[in-house]
C-alpha cells in the first residue's frame, strides 16, 4: 500500500512543505516518484516519519536526527520516546494544576503568583526554538537569545497579555493587507512591519540580517507558519518574509 504526499501530509500533520524539504536533505526520500511527479510513500517510509516527529519532539536538530536514524534500530527511539511520554506525563499534571489554580483565583481565592502562572508550561518546546535559531544562525543567537530573557523577566501578568494582544493586533492586520493584495512596500504594509518590528524590541532588538533571518523563520518553521494562514490559503508567509526584508533593507 502507497500513500500519496497529500495524504501522508493530512495524516501525519506534517505539511507537504516540510515532507519536500525532508526529501530534498535525504532525510525522508519517498518510495517511489509516479508519472505525475507526485511523491508516495509506503509503510517503511511512514514508520521513519513517525520516529522523525518523535525526535524532533525530543528536541533535536534535522542533521542530529538523520545521524540517529541511520544508527538506531527502531526500537531504541520507541523505547526514549516512551521515557520521555512518562516524563511529559507529570508535566501535563502540573500544568492541569496550574489550570486549576487560576481557576481558583478568578473565582474570589487567594491571587497566583506570577512564578507559578506558567508551571508546566512548554519549557521544552521554548528550548527547540533556541535550539533551531543556534543551528540556524549560529552562537551569535544566544545573545538574543538572553536578551530577550532579561527583558521579559519582571513581566508581570498584563504585561504578557497586552504584548500577546498586541501581536494579535498585528497579525489581523498584515493578513488583512495580504488578502486584498497589498504590495509589500507599500506604505500601509510598511507601517504595519514597522509595528511588528516595534514588538519584536520589547523582548529582543534584532538587527537588519537578524530581522531578515527572523522573516525566514517565520516560513521555514511549521509552528511559526501556522500563524500566518488566512482563508483561502496563500502564501502570507512569504509574503510577511518579503516584506520583513525590504523593511530591513530599507529602514534598518
Amino acid at each position: 500500500m502507497a500513500w500519496s504526499i497529500a495524504q501522508v501530509a493530512r495524516m501525519s500533520k506534517v505539511t507537504s512543505r516540510t515532507l519536500r524539504h525532508y526529501d530534498s536533505i535525504g532525510l525522508l526520500p519517498p518510495a517511489w516518484i509516479g508519472d505525475n511527479g507526485y511523491r508516495y510513500y509506503e509503510k517503511e517510509q511512514v514508520h521513519r516519519l513517525q520516529q522523525i516527529l518523535l525526535l524532533r519532539d525530543l528536541g533535536l536538530g534535522l542533521d542530529v536526527v538523520a545521524k540517529v536514524l541511520d544508527g538506531t534500530d527502531q526500537l531504541t527511539v520507541l523505547r526514549n520516546h516512551h521515557r520521555w511520554l512518562r516524563d511529559e506525563r507529570k508535566r501535563l499534571d502540573r500544568l492541569a494544576s496550574t489550570v486549576a489554580r487560576t481557576i481558583e483565583e478568578l473565582e474570589g481565592g487567594d491571587e497566583v503568583k506570577m512564578e507559578e502562572l506558567f508551571d508546566g508550561f512548554d519549557a521544552k518546546k521554548q528550548e527547540r526554538h533556541e535550539a533551531e535559531l543556534v543551528e540556524r544562525y549560529g552562537e551569535g543567537a544566544r545573545e538574543h537569545i538572553a536578551e530577550s530573557r532579561k527583558k521579559m523577566q519582571g513581566w508581570t501578568r498584563a504585561d504578557a497579555d497586552q504584548f500577546m494582544a498586541e501581536w494579535r493586533d498585528i497579525a489581523e492586520k498584515l493578513g488583512a493587507l495580504y488578502t486584498e493584495g497589498a504590495a509589500i512596500d507599500a506604505p500601509r504594509t510598511q507601517e504595519q512591519v514597522d509595528r511588528h518590528y516595534r514588538w519584536i524590541c520589547l523582548s529582543w532588538k534584532p538587527n537588519r540580517e537578524s530581522y531578515k533571518g527572523l522573516g525566514d523563520l517565520y516560513v521555514d518553521s511549521d509552528e511559526f507558519r501556522v500563524n500566518f494562514e488566512v482563508d483561502g490559503g496563500g502564501n502570507m508567509a512569504e509574503w510577511t518574509r518579503d516584506a520583513m526584508a525590504h523593511y530591513a533593507d530599507t529602514r534598518l
